[in-house]
Formats: C-alpha cells, structure tokens, sequence
C-alpha cells in the first residue's frame, strides 16, 4: 500500500468522529442517513458497524444528543462535541505548518 493510501486509510476511516461531528453542526442528521451524507460530502464509504459505533460512543460521551427528525432516530452535535471539532481543526492547522 502506497503511502497516500495508508493516509487516507487513517485519516477518513480511522477518524470517522470527525465527519460525523460536522455532519450534525447545524441541523439533525437521521441515523439512517450518516452512511450515505459521508460519501456524498466527503467522497469515502464507512462501515455501517463502524458508524454505529461512532454514533454510540459519541452519544454516551455527550458530543452528540440523540434527537428525533420526522419521527426517526437522529442526532445533533451538542456545543462540546462542536469543541472538539475546534480542537481538531487547531491542531490540523498548526501540523499542516509545520509539515509545509
């Protein structure tokens, strides 16, 4: 595997909290919904189990609140989950510095 490859690997799949996080800043994101909204917006196709996981984890760690939107499961990123989106961006930023 080319080295690109391995960075797209880890960056998309291995970071999936970080899309589903945007995903769900400004408006609810139904559940069933997550799988596709990540290929359309950001051009990979996750895991449904992996997904899921996320979607759990993120849930019970209240960067998420779980909602309902025409009467089926959603979620929208609460103000700390919306904080570790900053986090990250910070530190992209200041590696991407470094890195150029």
């Amino acid at each position: 595997m080319e080295p690109i490859e391995r960075f797209k690997n880890s960056f998309q799949e291995g970071n999936l909290w970080i899309y589903i996080l945007s995903l769900g800043r400004e408006v609810e994101v139904k559940e069933r919904d997550v799988t596709r909204l990540i290929f359309e917006k950001f051009g990979f196709l996750p895991n449904n189990l992996m997904v899921k996981t996320v979607l759990f984890r993120l849930k019970n760690d209240g960067y998420i609140s779980k909602e309902k939107f025409a009467g089926e499961k959603a979620y929208k990123t609460t103000p700390k989950g919306i904080e570790e989106l900053k986090k990250m961006k910070s530190i992209v930023d200041e590696t991407m510095e470094k890195i150029c």
